[in-house]
């Protein structure tokens, strides 16, 4: 089973445009920039328990995003039904 940070950044490249400019940063402060809580509170200039919450209705909508349209697994679907690794990479660029 992959580990749900690797899934959740997974599910933000597909997901991503559809949170708001400040969910998109905090996001991206929290799993790519790897900043506290504490850290991205203080530069927010809301609470460590905000910027919590914050996160968990960020990955929650996540979840919900795959659990609707499927876009990450339609596309494991899709490239494991192909072994051209030229054309994998081809529908990658289309994806």
């Amino acid at each position: 089973m992959m580990n749900d940070t690797v899934y959740l950044t997974i599910l933000f490249d597909y997901y991503e445009s559809l949170l708001s400019d400040r969910d998109r940063s905090c996001f991206r402060d929290y799993y790519f920039s790897n900043l506290s809580l504490s850290e991205i509170a203080l530069a927010s200039g809301v609470s460590r328990n905000a910027i919590h919450k914050r996160l968990k209705k960020i990955c929650d909508e996540l979840y919900l995003y795959e659990s609707k349209l499927g876009l990450y697994e339609k596309e494991k679907k899709i490239m494991g039904l192909i072994h051209d690794e030229v054309l994998k990479e081809k529908i990658k660029e289309i994806l």
